[in-house]
């Protein structure tokens, strides 16, 4: 289960990461995606089911329990900077 986990994050980064690269690029020092996106789900969010790249940071879609949340998070250091449950 933990390896399919891995490979799901794995093929959203890298699809993800490809759309992002394409409008906007990472600030430098930047964590990698698939850094941020672990730990993300080492703090219990998971599944991760969209990812883009708006003025320099991440924002994130992701469930945890059954709620689904909008992050903002800080592509340097992976510290989420939003937390709103997503009510639509």
């Amino acid at each position: 289960m933990k390896s399919i986990n891995s490979l799901l994050l794995a093929a959203i980064a890298a699809t993800t990461l490809q759309t992002a690269i394409a409008s906007e690029k990472p600030p430098p020092g930047a964590m990698a995606l698939s850094m941020v996106l672990t730990k993300l789900e080492q703090q219990g969010f998971t599944p991760i089911v969209e990812v883009d790249l708006e003025r320099g940071r991440w924002k994130v879609e992701a469930y945890k329990g059954d709620q689904k949340y909008d992050l903002e998070v800080d592509p340097n250091s992976a510290e989420i900077l939003s937390n709103k449950p997503d009510n639509s």
